[in-house]
């Protein structure tokens, strides 16, 4: 059995992230999602979910292409999940190239930079809102 993983937020769910999912997936038998708790978010990405981790997992649980998903609280427990889960291969977008190269030489993996799809993102999403909602308040209380 190939088993494949990935890891991130998974905020304000939409296509690109399922088009992610599937793609990784499609690599292998089994799929672990690697998703960031919200201390994990706040503390060391900076950053605040619009739902909170256990909201965010079930969303995540509910996908198809997930056979299992994981809290991810530090950047560095990537080397220890390859070798706990029996990870082949590493998936993640290709914004993040190169930067993950060095799970192939410390724990043996393959690891895959996906493209984005570039007309979505959540980051897009949330500024979007923001604006129509700051253009679209009603004055009439």
């Amino acid at each position: 059995m190939k088993r494949v993983i990935t890891y991130g937020t998974f905020d304000l769910l939409h296509y690109g992230h399922i088009n992610l999912l599937r793609t990784a997936k499609q690599k292998g038998d089994y799929l672990i999602v690697g998703l960031s708790t919200d201390e994990f978010n706040l503390l060391q990405k900076g950053k605040t979910s619009y739902f909170s981790y256990e909201k965010r997992k079930q969303l995540l649980e509910a996908i198809r292409y997930v056979d299992l998903v994981i809290p991810e609280e530090s950047w560095e427990q990537k080397i220890t999940d390859m070798k706990k889960y029996n990870v082949d291969i590493f998936v993640i977008g290709d914004d993040w190239s190169g930067k993950f190269d060095y799970l192939t030489t410390e724990s043996g993996v393959e690891v895959v930079y996906l493209p984005r799809t570039p007309e979505v993102s959540t980051t897009q999403i949330k500024a979007d809102l923001t604006m129509f909602n700051q253009n679209n308040v009603s004055k009439d209380f």
